[in-house]
């Protein structure tokens, strides 16, 4: 996987280059634009579609964000794909909607690569790894942890938010690394996962910072590592998975810009502009801070490309992990 971080400073696509006429400022500023997110109101997704909508006000006359959930965001998406690609709608998607969906479904409505244009990184998260009461407290490490799962075959359990999810398949390149036993619990969402975590059902869970951080804090999850190339911010103490001997498990969870394949470059460029200018305020990288989230910023060049790499890289995993496409 080629990280986000290999990407900054190598684009050809700089803003210099761009150009931007008065006539397309014009027309895009004057009309009301729509920020697309698959998932209902409330959730992290959500949350920082509100934030970019707030702070990209130079962008549009008005921005709103509208709710399409069901199917896993795919609804969302099948939308994006037959809107007017003039600049008035975009989507906030996360990674696996785009480079993992291909994999664990049959079919899709849309072609990640072909019906969509990435604009940019807007933040990431890494993955957190957390143990509950089922497992010793003399467990401290990743390395510990592995002990115990290959001497308690019958409890080296872990959950994640769904089956086929990136927090599933990461518990499977985990133990395909390490050479252990480790069945998968799948839930719907993290709220159930923790609970049962924190209960003793399961030995192990793998979720995003936020859902695990606060189990941390109260002490009623114990945090091993997180996925991402750096430690968190929210969890300096945390070591971080190549800090634990498993370089080759990086990987974090972004949420990108994407418009209609077919908007012209003028208006990407206007779009892009607009994003990578609210990433540099304050206010914004405190706000994500809150929601556990990094700022990041990629080009769109450098977008499509780590897209791609990442969808080969999730196309390798899930045909390693004996996965059944879904319909």
């Amino acid at each position: 996987m080629i990280t986000r971080r290999q990407f900054i400073g190598s684009s050809a696509v700089t803003l210099a280059s761009a150009c931007i006429t008065p006539e397309v400022l014009a027309q895009v500023a004057a009309k009301t634009a729509r920020i697309i997110v698959g998932f209902p109101p409330g959730g992290g997704l959500d949350s920082v579609a509100r934030l970019l909508a707030s702070e990209i006000k130079n962008y549009a006359a008005t921005i709103v964000v509208e709710n399409r959930p069901g199917a896993g965001a795919r609804i969302a998406l099948e939308v994006l794909k037959t809107s007017p690609a003039d600049g008035s709608v975009m989507a906030l998607m996360p990674a696996s909607c785009i480079v993992l969906y291909p994999h664990i479904f049959k079919t899709l409505n849309y072609n990640p690569q072909q019906d969509f244009l990435p604009i940019t990184v807007v933040c990431e998260t890494p993955y957190l790894i957390t143990v509950g009461p089922m497992v010793p407290t003399r467990v401290k490490t990743l390395t510990d942890f592995i002990e115990w799962c290959r001497a308690n075959p019958g409890q080296a359990t872990y959950g994640s938010p769904g089956a086929g999810s990136p927090m599933h398949f990461t518990g499977v390149m985990l133990a395909q690394a390490a050479g252990f036993e480790f069945l998968h619990v799948p839930y719907q969402g993290g709220t159930a996962g923790m609970q049962d975590l924190l209960g003793g059902r399961i030995a192990a869970y793998i979720g995003t910072v936020a859902v695990g951080l606060p189990h941390f804090q109260s002490g009623g999850a114990r945090a091993i590592v997180t996925t991402g190339p750096q430690r968190s911010s929210g969890l300096p103490s945390v070591p971080t998975i190549k800090e634990a001997g498993f370089s080759a498990l990086e990987v974090t969870e972004w949420f990108g810009v994407f418009v209609p394949a077919k908007t012209p470059a003028e208006t990407v460029n206007k779009l892009k502009h607009a994003i990578r200018e609210s990433l540099k305020s304050n206010e914004i990288r405190t706000s994500l801070a809150r929601l556990y989230l990094e700022s990041a910023e990629v080009s769109s060049g450098d977008f499509a490309q780590m897209i791609r790499s990442d969808t080969e890289r999730w196309g390798s995993i899930v045909k390693a992990s004996g996965f059944r496409a879904e319909d």
